[in-house]
């Protein structure tokens, strides 16, 4: 099967107050029925869901889950390819199946079974829309994704490029390395970027400055697109010290 981005996850060991804290900056719908796993409905319209949920990693994570027939065989294939278990293959409330790996930067990915997943419906939440992981070596990073899942990456610029999962649903995203930070992030498209970077602090969050990678992001539409003026990103780390980002393309 193709091997989408269609889910995203984020997890803690106090996740009710992650639930309020999302809650309240993106204006998502949070359901949390007795066992107390959070589905998030984004009321976005169009992009992916996602969970907040009790850490079983550890530690804090939060990434973006890839679909799969077979959670435990990919499990065991990111494992051969030099990642290593995050989290065994889990069954969690409302039916999902959900398992998660560390990549070969130590980076988290979820894996979700493909039947659980359902889109965000229409409102004015703000949409999860775009994912990126950033490791070390460019190279490197590209070859384990193309190898674990099939995906498709365009290589025309050094050190990033967008990955098509050849799955025609969920997201696409950037696959890249060898700026400032390494990092699994999932975007929400929103208005202001500095607005909401103010809020988040408000609730909590933390900047996560991140200039190489800004600067290698700039110069990747520059060369693509003839210009970088019409993105504006940042990322930030939440409560818990999970990162998450945001960002607003000009006329979207």
């Amino acid at each position: 099967m193709s091997h989408g981005v269609v889910r995203f996850e984020i997890d803690a060991e106090d996740d009710g107050s992650l639930a309020t804290f999302y809650g309240g900056l993106f204006g998502w719908d949070l359901q949390r029925p007795a066992g107390g796993y959070t589905m998030i409905d984004t009321r976005g319209g169009v992009g992916i869901n996602g969970g907040i949920g009790q850490s079983r990693a550890g530690r804090p994570w939060s990434a973006f889950c890839v679909e799969t027939d077979d959670p435990q065989a990919t499990l065991d294939q990111a494992t051969a390819l030099g990642g290593r278990t995050l989290m065994p293959v889990t069954d969690v409330d409302a039916g999902l199946t959900l398992a998660a790996f560390a990549d070969l930067d130590g980076l988290p990915v979820g894996l979700v079974k493909a039947p659980s997943v359902s889109g965000p419906s229409a409102g004015t939440g703000e949409a999860v829309d775009w994912f990126e992981v950033m490791g070390s070596d460019a190279e490197r990073t590209q070859n384990f994704y193309t190898d674990l899942f099939g995906w498709k990456i365009d290589r025309s610029f050094p050190g990033y490029g967008v990955a098509d999962t050849g799955a025609g649903r969920g997201l696409m995203g950037g696959v890249g390395g060898g700026a400032d930070v390494q990092w699994v992030v999932v975007y929400a498209g929103v208005s202001d970027v500095d607005g909401k970077l103010r809020r988040a602090e408000e609730l909590g969050a933390s900047p996560a400055p991140a200039p190489g990678l800004l600067e290698l992001k700039r110069a990747v539409r520059t060369a693509l697109y003839g210009s970088a003026d019409d993105v504006t990103m940042a990322v930030f780390r939440d409560p818990a010290g999970n990162t998450f980002g945001v960002y607003h393309k000009a006329g979207k």
